[in-house]
């Protein structure tokens, strides 16, 4: 059998990188169906997975896709699919349902310009809000975005270790220009990998309840057949698992749903600084964008202006107490991003009017060059 991690140095795209960092996290289900830009990362898988003992399934669309790797994860597995915007919106419905069974699971979206049909072959970042709000009813998701192969490697081991330490579906929010340009990754020895496993049940089985939460706030998660008398229902549920049509069951649901994640933000939220200790103007910025975003920065400080860049790694959870604790010092934010502003809505609310804001995007297809963010300092400051 060979290994799951390729240690070494490798030349290989944003899509092959992940699926590699999925297989070093210990995946080892993929239900998945073709979608371009992020169909290599299922091919990927499924050369690899009979190799190491793991099952790699096409469905017959990406609502099957979403459920299969839900299922996956109730018999002990962990489990991955990977889509693009169409695809991302055929699986919200069942995301929803992991989100509200506590299934751990990852969902890769490969971003490309829509809506609809629209650029297949062409990238932006214009799901970010379908992420955050694409299924129906409130609740919490944790969303990452990469910047570049080497950091989709380390973001999808990132990604099923906070799923299954928080029991809840990780989205990897990445995009075209990322899952098909082709860089160096390193992948490191496999001890050097740190893995978290979801927290397992342990006393009587008799007693057992499915949804009482542990000391973080997350319950313990057994798989099928080992033991545990186990009710698995997108209905709302008490600690049993059990339906239960009352108010007060849905506040104590959804109380459980959401804590387990706003409790434990400075866990799960990661950002990068560049230079922000004496920067006067903030650029806020993700994957591909952060990267002409941060030579933007460069080229702007060689110029004489105080530029700063807060790269966002985690998109949600949204970084809000460090946008805001910027907004009282800086004079204004610039959010870089390949769509018309959806995360530069979010940066205009935390900033809550105590900074200007202002927009470098455009509807996709290309990436956003450095001269596009200077010619927007230059003409806002």
């Amino acid at each position: 059998m060979k290994s799951a991690v390729l240690t070494g140095e490798h030349y290989i795209t944003g899509d092959e990188a992940c699926a590699e960092g999925a297989l070093a996290a210990g995946c080892r289900f993929f239900g998945g169906y073709p979608i371009t830009p992020a169909t290599e990362i299922a091919e990927h898988m499924s050369a690899r997975l009979p190799q190491l003992g793991g099952t790699f399934i096409q469905m017959e669309d990406e609502i099957a896709a979403m459920a299969s790797i839900l299922g996956a994860a109730w018999a002990g597995q962990k489990s991955m699919t990977s889509t693009s915007g169409p695809g991302f919106s055929l699986m919200m419905e069942n995301i929803g349902l992991g989100i509200c069974t506590e299934t751990p699971c990852v969902v890769v979206n490969v971003q490309r310009a829509g809506p609809s049909t629209g650029l297949p072959t062409m990238g932006a970042q214009a799901d970010m809000m379908q992420a955050r709000w694409g299924s129906h009813g409130h609740y919490e998701i944790i969303a990452l975005s990469p910047s570049s192969a080497q950091e989709i490697f380390s973001q999808t081991i990132t990604a099923f270790n906070l799923s299954e330490k928080y029991r809840t579906p990780v989205l990897i929010m990445t995009d075209e220009i990322i899952g098909h340009m082709s860089e160096k990754v390193i992948i490191p020895e496999a001890d050097a990998i740190q893995t978290i496993s979801r927290p397992k049940p342990s006393g009587r089985k008799d007693r057992f309840k499915l949804y009482k939460p542990g000391k973080n706030g997350v319950a313990p998660m057994p798989a099928a057949g080992d033991g545990y008398n186990i009710h698995v229902t997108g209905l709302t549920h008490d600690e049993r698992g059990y339906p239960v049509m009352s108010v007060e069951t849905q506040a104590e649901m959804m109380g459980r749903l959401t804590r387990k994640i706003l409790d434990n933000l400075d866990d799960i939220i990661m950002t990068e600084a560049h230079m922000l200790e004496d920067a006067d103007i903030v650029l806020v910025s993700y994957g591909i964008s952060a990267r002409t975003s941060l030579a933007a920065m460069h080229q702007a400080r060689a110029m004489g202006m105080k530029v700063g860049l807060l790269r966002l790694i985690t998109i949600w959870p949204f970084a809000e107490a460090q946008i805001r604790a910027l907004a009282v010092r800086v004079k204004g934010f610039v959010t870089v991003e390949i769509n018309l502003g959806q995360i530069h809505l979010e940066v205009m609310r935390c900033a809550g009017g105590q900074a200007p804001c202002h927009l470098v995007g455009h509807a996709g297809g290309t990436v956003i060059t450095p001269e596009q963010v200077l010619a927007k300092l230059k003409e806002a400051f």
